[in-house]
């Protein structure tokens, strides 16, 4: 991962809940695309809040979306 110890699985989950598009979880949780984009790409690492906002989104647990990647 570039910048962050967090991964995720954002890309998966919006694929898995029907191709949903990076703008409309960007809606879904009150943020920017690039911020969706940031994330994916692994250059940002959210606040707690938008964890919450993105399980939320998915319907799944903030675990089910992202790890502790240690080094």
């Amino acid at each position: 991962m570039a910048g962050t110890p967090i991964g995720n699985d954002i890309r998966r989950l919006r694929f898995e809940c029907g191709e949903m598009t990076q703008e409309a979880l960007a809606q879904a949780c009150g943020v920017t695309r690039q911020t969706i984009i940031a994330l994916e790409a692994g250059r940002y690492a959210p606040s707690l809040e938008l964890a919450f906002r993105i399980a939320h989104a998915f319907g799944v647990g903030v675990e089910d979306v992202f790890r502790w990647e240690q080094a």
